[in-house]
């Protein structure tokens, strides 16, 4: 498979600016690869189409307020942050990305809040974009993350919308949302409400979680025509022995196994041993899946309309099958459902 082949008749209109008004009530395209069919549905219906002891495997990560605005010493040049990964704790030192990214040299000064509450040093330059920054801050450990969260806004892809409202702090956040270290949200997560889980419970349908932190190495263009040329950037993961245990016992009782979007995807195909059992474990992946890839552990997937080119679309395109995702995506241009972040979703069966 080629980058070209990931294309399609794409507009600015087809973008969700806002989620829907109720999280189970986005709508959900339905494609059935062994009946090859496409349904119509509401996302609240995705119960009718599982089995009591079936299983829903979720990312449970939760995203922090990762986008910073101050000002640079001197010349008061305002400047935006945008916090990637904590390197060093007890150092307060953090990877992050700059912009203007030419302002900003190594022993700059940077200052954020009213009376410069955080203060932060530039001690490296990594890329043309990324930065190391030490902050400077003499309270304890929990008392800077709280200053640093505060000033922190939630971050929202600009490509959904250049302002920030305070719904977002909410909503762009799974309600299971439970381990501090996101800096996007996996977005087919979003979808799930307390009503939707509890109806779950109700008809026998079981849960279980893995955590993968999502970085913004998912949103970097590919930008080499041969996919195996391109890197992903490294993203963290956990999966508990109880989830192994759980995800393998469904495997064994030939229950259905459902990845709730990529990054549950991601993660299960780089715990999977050569048996096609999962196996508890943490580290940091890099896995680009794309077309021709086999699945060993999820049945479903679960997934909202992603951009044109994106790594995410060719995952779901491996999964689906190419054709059968392309088509299904022309579809729902033409039946206006809502594409990206805030959009609508699509089930694979």
């Amino acid at each position: 498979m080629k980058l070209s082949q990931y294309g399609y008749d794409f507009t600015p209109e087809m973008l969700a600016r806002y989620p829907a008004d109720n999280r189970d009530e986005s709508r959900l395209m339905v494609i059935d690869r062994a009946k090859d069919t496409v349904e119509h549905r509401q996302f609240k219906d995705i119960i009718e189409y599982f089995d009591e002891k079936d299983l829903f495997l979720f990312n449970d990560t939760k995203v922090f307020p990762a986008r910073l605005y101050g000002n640079k010493e001197k010349t008061g040049a305002e400047i935006e942050i945008f916090l990637l990964r904590e390197l060093n704790r007890e150092l307060r030192l953090w990877d992050v990305l700059v912009d203007p990214a030419r302002k900003i040299r190594i022993g700059n000064k940077l200052y954020f809040g009213d009376d410069d509450l955080l203060v932060a040093e530039v001690i490296d330059n990594t890329t043309s974009r990324g930065r190391t920054l030490r902050f400077l801050f003499d309270g304890s450990y929990e008392e800077f993350k709280e200053a640093l969260f505060a000033l922190g806004e939630t971050p929202l892809p600009k490509w959904v919308r250049e302002k920030v409202e305070p719904q977002d702090a909410e909503r762009y956040q799974t309600i299971f949302a439970a381990k501090e270290g996101a800096v996007a949200a996996p977005t087919a997560g979003m979808h799930f409400s307390k009503h939707l889980l509890k109806r779950m419970e109700i008809k026998g349908i079981d849960s279980a979680f893995v955590t993968l932190h999502v970085g913004l190495g998912n949103f970097r263009t590919v930008d080499v025509e041969d996919l195996s040329k391109h890197k992903m950037d490294s993203e963290q993961f956990f999966v508990t022995e109880e989830t192994a245990a759980t995800v393998n016992a469904a495997k064994r009782d030939g229950r259905k196994v459902v990845a709730i979007g990529t990054t549950v995807m991601r993660t299960i195909e780089t715990a999977v041993s050569t048996g096609g059992m999962i196996k508890a474990s943490e580290g940091w992946t890099n896995k680009f899946i794309f077309a021709p890839y086999d699945f060993s552990v999820a049945d479903a997937m679960v997934s909202n309309f992603h951009l044109p080119y994106s790594t995410q679309l060719m995952m779901v395109a491996a999964f689906g099958g190419y054709e059968n995702v392309m088509k299904a995506y022309k579809i729902a241009k033409e039946e206006g459902y809502r594409f990206g972040t805030y959009g609508d979703a699509m089930l694979i069966l």
